[in-house]
Order: structure tokens, then C-alpha cells, then sequence
């Protein structure tokens, strides 16, 4: 019998992806094409694929026909004291053959709106709403009894992934070994998260000093910290702020440069970065 080789291993890889936003269930943005592109791109190419993103209340059920998975839904996850019911609802994407998982709750995800409110204002739970997301991402996996090999987080909105993969649930035998990557794109916040957003990090079973660097929960710190928490990068932005271009540079870590989309080989790139992680 002949040894397996990298190329085999990739073809058997197991991939998560954690999207902040995904089209058709959002208007298009360089974000959200390339969440819904990378997804079947990669099972296409013999993957066994995941992928999640918030139930934000903008998505029409009806017309994307999100149906609730009850064998999934009923956990009470507690983010700051508080208890909020996980819902899991799933939609495919039929010219893909796609399918695609969605996170909910009623405290965090009814409003008629994605991460602002109708005049443009950040919704004050943003910090809330992402840790509900990536915790629910990760209970959701759990009783799938699914284990993936990569995990790819695109958006501020999935920074808490990292963390927690690297903490909280790192001696899980699901997620022991899996190798997180993380995109950055052109999606800074205007000003800061919660003032309390560590204290709510730790309440989750994440503890240490590498949490200072958040303190001041502004984009640029958040993405510091999930740099730290990355064994890979994929640079999504073709303008990164010098200064975070800079940490990455510093931080040592695998980096994938921007790649252009209108080219064919891009997608073949991922999948290459991938391969090198593992």
C-alpha cells in the first residue's frame, strides 16, 4: 500500500468555516462572495466542509428557507451571567450545494439589522453577540460530533474563535489539533467593543495576560489578539493599517498575501496555505 501523501491528506481535510457574513443571505462584499466561494470551492475539490454565520434578523427565513435543526437547538449558553437559548437553523445554497449553518438567539440576533441599527450606530452587545456566535459555533460542532482539521474565521465578528480554541476549549479531543487561520479584511469597527469585553472573555474560562492587549478593546487591539491566536494569516485587505501589518509582520506567523480574486489560481492558493499548516 502506498503512504499517503500531503495532497491526500487535503483531500480527506476537514474544514470550518466561521463567517461574519456570507452571500446570498447578505449583500455581496468582498467578505461574503469569497465566505460562499471558498465553501464550495473546497468541497468541490474532495473537502468535507462546515460552514457558520450568524441568524441576523435582516435574513429573510422564507425566501432563503432556514428551517430549524431541533436535534441541535435547546442548549442555554450563559455570556455574562445571562442565559440565552442557542438556536441552530440551516439553509443550503442550491447553485452551490452548500450547506449552510446559522446561529441564533432572540436576545442577540431578532433585530432587523446586522452589526448597526438604522442610523448607522454599532449596537452596544456587539462584544455579547460575537462571544454567543463563536460559543455556539463551537457547541453546535461538538454535538455534530464533527472534527475539523482547519478552522477559518472571517471577520472581526468571529475573533472570539481563536481565543476560545486556543483556551477554552483546547483540550477538547475535537479541537486539540486543529489549526486555526484567520482572514483580515477592510472591516474596522469605529471606536471600542464594551469597556467590559475582557472581563466577559474571562468569564469564559480564559485567563492570562495576554488579554491586556485587549484592554482597550479597540479593532486594532482585537485583531492583535487574534493574530496571537492564529497559526496561520490570510491577508484579505489590500490597504492592512500599517500598523497591524507591521505586528503580523513581527508576529512570525504564515502569512498568505492578498490574492487577487480575477485570477484562477487563487482558490488553489488557499487550499496550498492550508496543506503547509498541517
Amino acid at each position: 500500500m502506498l503512504p499517503e501523501t500531503k495532497d491526500s491528506l487535503m483531500s480527506n481535510c476537514k474544514i470550518l468555516y466561521v463567517c461574519q457574513e456570507i452571500t446570498p443571505y447578505l449583500p455581496q462584499s468582498d467578505m461574503s462572495a469569497l465566505c460562499r466561494t471558498l465553501s464550495q470551492a473546497m468541497q468541490e475539490k474532495g473537502n468535507e466542509i462546515r460552514t457558520f454565520m450568524p441568524r441576523y434578523g435582516c435574513i429573510n427565513e422564507r425566501r432563503n428557507q432556514l428551517h430549524e435543526v431541533i436535534r441541535l437547538s435547546g442548549m442555554n449558553l450563559i455570556i455574562d451571567d445571562n442565559d440565552h437559548q442557542l438556536i441552530i437553523k440551516v439553509a443550503s445554497i442550491p447553485s452551490a450545494r452548500v450547506q449552510i449553518y446559522f446561529i441564533d438567539n432572540d436576545d442577540y440576533f431578532s433585530r432587523k439589522a446586522v452589526l448597526t441599527d438604522e442610523q448607522g450606530k454599532w449596537f452596544a452587545d456587539n462584544d455579547e453577540r460575537a462571544i454567543f456566535f463563536a460559543r455556539g459555533v463551537l457547541e453546535t460542532v461538538k454535538k455534530l460530533r464533527w472534527q475539523p482539521t482547519i478552522v477559518h474565521c472571517h471577520g472581526w465578528f468571529s475573533g472570539i474563535m481563536p481565543i476560545y480554541l486556543k483556551h477554552t476549549f483546547a483540550d477538547d479531543p475535537l479541537f486539540r489539533d486543529v489549526k486555526v487561520v484567520v482572514s483580515l479584511y477592510d472591516d474596522a469597527f469605529p471606536g471600542t467593543l464594551d469597556a467590559g469585553f475582557v472581563q466577559k472573555v474571562e468569564n469564559e474560562g480564559v485567563e492570562g495576560s495576554f488579554l491586556q492587549i485587549a484592554e482597550v478593546p479597540s479593532y486594532e487591539n482585537l485583531m492583535k489578539l487574534v493574530i496571537n491566536h492564529a497559526d496561520g494569516v490570510i491577508v484579505e485587505n489590500q490597504n492592512l493599517a500599517p500598523t497591524l501589518a507591521e505586528y503580523l509582520k513581527e508576529s512570525g506567523k504564515p502569512v498568505l498575501g492578498y490574492q487577487d480574486k480575477a485570477t484562477t489560481e487563487y482558490l488553489d492558493n488557499y487550499q496550498k496555505f492550508y496543506e503547509e499548516l498541517l
